[in-house]
């Protein structure tokens, strides 16, 4: 695909749509559909497709946001937090209170299960994790110092409503940090990722999971997605200064910095 076609489909991606979806409504429905049928592997298959990579990148933003974390009064949102893995990585070594939200109900019951058991290993209260929806969260305007989101926001019926609503909920000042894969460059080491993120880790995920569909949603959902410098472009136009991006491991994964 050209470069020059590539941001003719940016222009037109408005959000996600899984096979068969053709409103935002269903969308968002078969999303949410689609993450409580895995949830149940969902730890594992993570792990294991991500060769633990996703470890370290969740270690990684806890690290470029340990400024506000440190903070003692800040408020942080882990926001479409699934089994809660970011929101415990946050939690873990600073000051700040953390809460998660996800619209998935299964993966906020594994999220607490874990967020209890790291509770009862470092004597701090719980983690909260609430049912929310990330189009509609049931919080007040300025509420949070820093709003994050990790391989969720993809997910999203429409991302400029979604940077929207984070845009409403953060402080003035306050953060926004957005995980997500993205599309590598069209050489040896990107071939080879597509080859193996679009014939392999289906299969697998299908096997271990039982539902080969939401694992074929992945790569699409992927190669669909803005690129980088378009999700940036957004962020801007929504409103958001200081706008930044960085791409890890060969370029398969980014992380968007922005403030509000």
């Amino acid at each position: 695909m050209s470069e020059t076609q590539r941001k003719v489909d940016d222009f037109r991606v408005t959000g996600t749509l899984p096979e068969g979806a053709t409103s935002e409504a269903a969308a968002s429905s078969k999303v949410r559909e689609m993450f409580t049928q895995i949830a149940p592997r969902y730890d594992l298959l993570n792990h294991v497709l991500s060769l633990q990579l996703d470890r370290l990148w969740r270690a990684r933003v806890t690290r470029r946001l340990s400024t506000i974390l440190d903070r003692p009064d800040a408020l942080v949102l882990d926001l479409c937090c699934g089994t809660g893995d970011l929101a415990l990585s946050l939690a873990r070594p600073g000051k700040a209170r953390v809460l998660g939200a996800d619209f998935a109900h299964p993966m906020l019951v594994r999220a607490k299960e874990k967020g209890a058991e790291q509770a009862a290993s470092n004597g701090k209260a719980p983690i909260p994790f609430l049912e929310a929806d990330a189009l509609g969260l049931p919080f007040a305007d300025a509420a949070f110092d820093l709003v994050t989101t990790a391989f969720g926001f993809r997910n999203l019926a429409n991302y400029e409503n979604g940077l929207r609503e984070i845009y409403r909920v953060l402080k003035p000042g306050g953060t926004i940090a957005i995980l997500e894969f993205t599309e590598p460059p069209d050489n040896f080491i990107g071939n080879v990722y597509r080859w193996y993120f679009c014939n392999v880790l289906p299969r697998i995920g299908g096997l271990l999971s039982g539902d080969l569909a939401a694992y074929k949603y992945l790569p699409k959902s992927v190669s669909r997605f803005l690129r980088p410098e378009a999700l940036s472009s957004l962020m801007t136009a929504v409103g958001y200064e200081f706008v930044e991006f960085k791409t890890w491991t060969f370029c398969t994964v980014c992380l968007h910095l922005g403030r509000k």
